[in-house]
């Protein structure tokens, strides 16, 4: 089959209704919303009615829009081109739900996936993986998953859980025997208003200030034997479990990539129109060399990395397994080029970048958690080094209808 780059109608028409919600919704909003680090309820209310929100991604069976992983992509690198933060909190839920289809049973996945996609209601999800102790190290948990009647009794402390303590659906993970090491660990759904889950700390951060982030404490939470992912209401295990799970979730990747891109086309776009209004030595900067090979260098970086993302996308779409880190690839480089791309964006601004009358210095403090989050630079470097030497099985493709 020759390469084809051209777009569907389908999703030229998601790319265009993106587009225009970003315009219209997002970036009149945005500068408020990171500066007082509010939740963005009331544009989240309206991507949810537009169906742009993680919903657009679960699988139709379920509820869910159903779209294709590149159209996830192109909805994702849109509406960060709008704002960064604001589309955190309005696609936040895309990793609770991945969960919850990778290691669901059918019952789980039309209870769900079905409360977060239903278009009446905007519900939200979070997924708790990271402690404060665990990091990098995903699967060293210090929370525990103790067996009662009925089902489980859960202690811990999730950390920089997006939309944690607000979500209707959190998706934890914890140990049920520390001696058996990561072959004990267990997804667990916990909903909104049980008496053992509580929010701790929000967090202040540097970036997408408009999505919450906080502290997830559980003390003594008992969660029902059906809430446990992958597990009947009988207590029978189906599933790839929480090891498995975790492993595909790492397809998931290519969307965090999207989210780097989206800033950085949104930074090199604002330098560029700049450059050219910007008058030294009686021309505009963009005909200053100095200036013309920065954007140049930037324009080429956004396509490279919008190259790497489109092409794990696919594999993920055609059900390919990521046998040299693709995922990670695309994830490690647009991360990186989102910081340099920002950076460059304040440098052709100069004194102007620096300050908040102008959005790059936002973009610049949203682009950093990108090499950070969702496994950091290093972690890329390191999953990328052992699939092509040959020390690591090929991540499998997510578990869905993708």
């Amino acid at each position: 089959m020759p390469l084809d780059f051209s777009l569907t109608t389908e999703q030229e028409e998601i790319r265009r209704l993106a587009h225009q919600f970003a315009v219209k919704e997002m970036r009149p909003r945005a500068a408020q919303y990171d500066e007082d680090e509010e939740t963005p309820w009331e544009v989240m209310h309206k991507a949810h009615e537009l169906g742009l929100d993680a919903s657009a991604a679960f699988p139709a069976e379920y509820g869910g829009g159903g779209v294709d992983f590149i159209t996830e992509l192109i909805l994702t690198e849109e509406l960060s081109w709008g704002d960064a933060g604001i589309a955190v909190s309005i696609q936040g839920t895309g990793l609770c739900g991945a969960a919850i289809v990778a290691m669901g049973t059918e019952a789980q996945k039309t209870r769900y996936i079905g409360m977060l996609a239903d278009p009446e209601t905007l519900r939200i999800g979070a997924m708790g993986l990271t402690e404060p102790n665990s990091g990098s190290d995903a699967l060293a948990l210090e929370m525990t998953a103790r067996k009662v009647d009925g089902g489980w009794v859960l202690n811990g402390t999730k950390q920089f859980c997006t939309n944690g303590g607000i979500a209707d659906l959190q998706v934890v993970f914890a140990t049920t025997d520390r001696s058996l090491g990561p072959a004990a660990i267990g997804g667990f759904v916990i909903e909104k208003g049980n008496p053992g889950m509580r929010q701790g700390r929000k967090e202040k951060k540097m970036g997408v200030r408009a999505s919450h982030t906080a502290q997830v404490i559980l003390e003594d939470c008992l969660v029902p034997e059906e809430a446990r992912l992958g597990t009947e209401a009988d207590g029978t295990e189906t599933g790839p479990g929480a090891v498995g799970a975790l492993r595909t979730l790492e397809a998931t990747r290519p969307q965090v990539a999207a989210g780097a891109l989206g800033i950085a086309r949104a930074a090199f776009e604002f330098a560029r129109d700049y450059s050219l209004e910007r008058q030294a030595f009686g021309r505009p900067i963009a005909r200053h060399e100095a200036i013309a090979f920065k954007l140049a260098d930037m324009a080429t970086e956004i396509d490279a990395a919008r190259m790497l993302i489109w092409r794990a996308g696919w594999m993920i779409a055609e059900g390919l397994p990521l046998s040299r880190g693709e995922g990670s690839m695309a994830k490690l480089y647009a991360g990186d080029m989102a910081m340099r791309v920002t950076t460059e964006a304040v440098q052709v601004l100069g004194g102007y970048g620096y300050i908040k009358e102008y959005p790059v210095e936002r973009f610049m403090r949203d682009a950093k958690i990108y090499q950070i989050w969702e496994g950091t630079a290093e972690i890329q470097r390191l999953v990328i080094s052992r699939c092509i030497l040959g020390e690591r099985p090929p991540i499998p493709p997510p578990a869905s209808a993708r």
